[in-house]
């Protein structure tokens, strides 16, 4: 039943009118010898082309291959000003034995040769025959591999001592989409894959427990916590793990003889996995288990349901990062941090595995809405309710806005001059995009967005521009200014009472000082203990938010004046004039925001 659901929910994406992606099949059979850590590899691939486009070629990505000294990923954490800690020199100081390596033997399109030829962890494949809008081709592959020694993301024996972390492990067909190919090199950061289906055999040593994307087809002859029920006898030295994953956009798996396995299922029915060593803090990963019940229980309420019947959270990997159905997290922490990182790549189940944006182009769709949602989650969790729940993701954007190192958000993910600058904007910057949007349109039609960009582009590859769509049809307001001032500037905002014009305290002055326009809410407090909201909208919205309470709804600001004037209402003592008590807005100097009037 689940296959079949899949298969048509992706052949009726497919052949909309105003959408296409491609959609693949993945069969692949891993054959490992955890004796030196190597595995070879049988792939075919059913591709078919959903675009008006005839193709000509195709793009794999090699990701182990940038685990070698002189790599692109090894330069650059050797060149770059502030490299990633957990990378540095590492790769160029890696023994042959702890490379990473992906090699291709043969590769074919439908039985017969095709050319092709590898630049380190990309390969281009010359098709024989064109492949025509609507048709399928299959793409068969043969390969060996090795696994490197745990820098980035993959590899064997963690600093945790988890053998197996397998992730960016495989030949990964690019995507095409209708902006053309995407093969880039893999440099360390993120990621943008085809939509489809996985069957997976791997086999391993018997000893080994096995867990990661996809559901267990043979549980039974598998036992390891996955059935209840004893396992068939084997006397083989090994077990093959047979996994299928509809839909999904990615394939990763973890090993290790030591995990211990655990399952709780969630409210909605969704099977929480758990694997974990016995060397972590045992009493916090049973803890973890009911609190990622109510994790799954705010993600699904505040933005759709999770639609697989199956979510792993695996220890492995060098800190928290997200894949298919799973996570791999370092478990060694304390609780909070525990929960943190679970909150986070659970998040993205929603913000990346379903809501699938290109995050190589755009990271602050993937990391900063995460990094918004998971603020919020966590507070879920431990019933707190701060007044300004965001307040870290605003406090890191002010320094990368005040630290010179700034760049646009449109600036490819690998292209940042500084690792801080990249992180800033792709995570925090990005929280406190829909934090000021909820700001800008109104927090509850920042949830009615959310719910809905979940309702119309899961399972698709959606753009800033489809996110800014749905705002503007749930709030009615124009929203073009935000997305460019915002994303494709490093502008700022700043906005300032002019402390002269006080001197009648019934004309209040303001002044624009830095480019970003923004609409204001300006508190203004009485002697008597009372007060009154002035909101000006700025011209490039063409409408007005809704309040619940009484406000004063003055002329918009146009966008090119730098100073706006209103007068007080009444006749009541001015004690204060406030701009944006909330702070919602990113004013990147404050001092000037609120004036005290004797």
């Amino acid at each position: 039943m689940i296959r079949t659901i899949f298969i048509l929910l992706a052949f009726q994406l497919s052949f909309s009118q105003n959408y296409w992606q491609q959609h693949v099949e993945y069969e692949m059979d891993i054959v490992v010898d955890v004796s030196d850590f190597t595995y070879d590899g049988d792939q075919s691939i059913i591709y078919t082309n959903n675009s008006n486009d005839t193709i000509k070629k195709v793009y794999y990505h090699l990701f182990f291959n940038a685990f070698k000294p002189n790599s692109q990923m090894d330069i650059r954490s050797r060149t770059i000003r502030d490299p990633d800690r957990r990378v540095g020199s590492r790769i160029v100081a890696l023994e042959e034995k702890d490379y990473g390596d992906i090699s291709v033997s043969a590769l074919k399109q439908d039985g017969k040769d095709v050319y092709y030829e590898v630049n380190e962890t990309v390969l281009l494949a010359r098709l024989n025959k064109p492949l025509l809008p609507g048709k399928k081709t299959k793409l068969s592959m043969v390969f060996t591999a090795q696994v490197p020694l745990q820098i980035r993301r993959s590899g064997k024996l963690n600093k945790e001592g988890v053998d197996m972390t397998m992730t960016q492990w495989f030949p990964k067909l690019a995507e095409y989409d209708s902006e053309g190919w995407h093969p880039n090199p893999y440099i360390g950061r993120e990621f943008h894959g085809v939509w489809g289906n996985y069957s997976v055999n791997i086999t391993i040593d018997k000893d080994y427990v096995v867990g990661g994307t996809g559901y267990l087809q043979n549980a039974n002859e598998i036992g390891h916590g996955y059935t209840e029920k004893n396992p068939k006898e084997n006397d083989s030295k090994t077990n093959t793990w047979k996994f299928y994953a509809p839909n999904v956009h990615d394939f990763a798996w973890a090993a290790d003889p030591d995990y211990i396995h655990d399952i709780k299922k969630s409210e909605s029915g969704v099977d929480l996995h758990f694997f974990y060593k016995p060397t972590v803090n045992i009493e916090d990963w049973k803890k973890l288990q009911d609190d990622s019940v109510l994790l799954m229980k705010y993600f699904e309420e505040a933005i759709g349901p999770y639609p697989w019947k199956q979510y792993s959270i695996i220890q492995g990997g060098d800190g928290g990062m997200e894949y298919a159905m799973c996570t791999m997290i370092t478990g060694e922490r304390s609780y909070p941090s525990l929960l943190g990182v679970t909150a986070h790549e659970m998040a993205h189940a929603w913000f990346q595995h379903l809501l699938a944006t290109n995050e190589a182009k755009h990271a602050w769709m993937d990391e900063g809405f995460t990094e918004y949602i998971t603020s919020l989650s966590e507070n879920y969790v431990n019933n707190e309710s701060p007044e300004f729940p965001h307040k870290s993701s605003y406090d890191r954007y002010y320094l990368l806005a005040k630290s010179g190192f700034e760049q646009a958000q449109t600036i490819h993910s690998d292209r940042y001059d500084y690792n801080f600058a990249y992180g800033a904007s792709a995570y925090s910057k990005g929280s406190v995009f829909l934090s000021q949007l909820g700001y800008i349109i109104g927090k509850e039609n920042l949830n009615k967005t959310l719910r809905r960009y979940y309702q119309e582009f899961k399972f698709k590859h959606p753009t800033p521009n489809d996110f800014k769509r749905i705002a503007e049809k749930v709030s009615d307001l124009e929203l073009e200014w935000y997305l460019n001032e915002w994303t494709r500037t490093p502008h700022k905002i700043d906005y300032g009472i002019d402390i002269s014009s006080l001197e009648d305290e019934r004309v209040i002055t303001l002044k624009r000082k830095a480019r970003i326009p923004m609409p204001i809410e300006v508190v203004v407090s009485f002697e008597d203990g009372s007060s009154d909201m002035y909101y000006i909208p700025n011209d490039l919205l063409h409408g007005y938010k809704t309040f619940k309470n009484e406000v004063y709804l003055m002329e918009p600001w146009n966008w090119a004046s730098t100073e706006y004037e209103f007068e007080v209402q009444g006749n009541k003592k001015v004690s204060k004039v406030e701009i944006d008590p909330s702070k919602r807005i990113a004013d990147i100097n404050q001092m000037d925001n609120s004036v005290e009037i004797n």
